[in-house]
């Protein structure tokens, strides 16, 4: 069986995330591409589109949340990502299950003896009249019924898990401060989402296993769960194994692939890139070693922005006093540093805070 490196591994990440060379795709189609984009920041998708796609401007996103292709909304590990309106209303109901386990663990002292069908029902009913309402509105509705669980734990019991909700633009629109307001995902989209399939073959984690593979790959399944959060797929990995082809990593491990995926030989060179907080490419693993040192995992769940050189994360960013600055992990080469310099440029002015200086600090 073919063994893949990390440095293969790298490149076929890079390719399948548009991040080797920008795609010309629509906004929708980039986000459908990438299986969603992680968001509860809700600026960072703008860069994380920006990294992407060609000519890529904030309007494109807006347009596509405010015409309803694109939505905000709980799915992957409870998680707030940017879906395309059809994955959303796909995906949803094989997401249920884990969405109610992740906030009942959370709360599971507060929300002792809740009955989470009663309190459903009861959320429905209220945003039945179709109005937007923030968590505390919602709850604040139910409040003469459920008194004793605090605020904040019946409010993600409801919007977070049994009650399939949209958050509204403004939210999440260009350099807009607003706060969530909540939305049935069935009164937003004008369709509810799909029910889950009686199949034991998992019809819906096939589809989700494809388009993970096809944007991450290749992958382990513990891969496939951490970006997921469903731990019960194997039912879909194993319908799918005729269709897949398989590698191993230099551990030994299995990895599952799309057979007409790109998978670049490992020497393509690799451009300077500036992603985003929580970026998919580097927060869709299990095992982040493709794409980040294990001496600097920790910046990519403490929501730093990590610039990628030769592929790898090599340095984070901030926006400060009109200055764009590139603190490096390990020494940059003087050409390394010029093609840090030159895309910081692009960013700042992609960003348009009056930033005059992109700063390279020492390591």
């Amino acid at each position: 069986m073919t063994v893949l490196g990390a440095r293969a591994l790298n490149r076929a990440t890079l390719a399948r995330q548009y991040l080797l060379e920008r795609a010309t795709a629509t906004v929708p189609e980039a986000v459908a591409h990438l299986a969603g984009l992680q968001a509860q920041e809700p600026q960072e998708p703008f860069t994380g589109l920006w990294t992407r796609l060609r000519a890529f401007t904030p309007g494109r996103l807006d347009q596509a949340l405010t015409d309803r292709h694109v939505v905000r909304t709980h799915l992957m590990r409870r998680t707030v990502h940017l879906v395309t309106g059809d994955d959303a209303l796909a995906w949803r109901s094989r997401h249920d299950a884990m969405l109610l386990q992740r906030v009942m663990g959370t709360y599971r002292r507060e929300l002792a003896g809740i009955d989470p069908g009663e309190v459903a029902a009861a959320g429905r009913a209220v945003m039945a009249d179709g109005r937007p309402r923030t968590m505390a509105e919602l709850v604040q509705a139910l409040q003469d019924r459920w008194p004793g669980p605090p605020r904040r734990a019946l409010g993600e019991l409801l919007v977070a898990a049994l009650v399939p909700m949209a958050q509204l633009p403004p939210r999440g629109l260009w350099k807009t401060t607003a706060g969530v307001r909540n939305l049935p995902l069935a009164a937003w989209l004008g369709r509810v989402p799909a029910p889950l399939p009686d199949d034991a073959d998992d019809p819906v984690g096939q589809r989700l296993v494809c388009r993970y593979l096809a944007a991450y790959g290749p992958a382990t399944t513990a891969d496939i769960r951490s970006w997921s959060g469903l731990a019960g797929l194997p039912a879909a990995v194993g319908a799918l194994r005729d269709e897949l082809v398989t590698f191993r990593d230099e551990r030994g491990r299995l990895l599952l692939d799309l057979p007409d995926a790109p998978r670049p030989p490992p020497d393509t060179p690799a451009p300077v890139r500036f992603l985003p907080a929580f970026d998919n490419a580097i927060l869709g693993y299990s095992d982040r070693s493709r794409i980040i040192d294990d001496a600097d995992l920790g910046i990519s769940v403490a929501g730093e922005r990590a610039v990628l050189v030769d592929g790898r994360v090599a340095a984070t960013w901030t926006t400060r006093d009109r200055q764009l600055r590139v603190t490096p992990l390990r020494p940059l080469s003087p050409r390394e540093r010029e093609a840090v310099e030159e895309e910081g440029h692009g960013l700042a002015g992609f960003l348009d805070q009056g930033i005059d200086r992109v700063a390279v600090t020492p390591p």
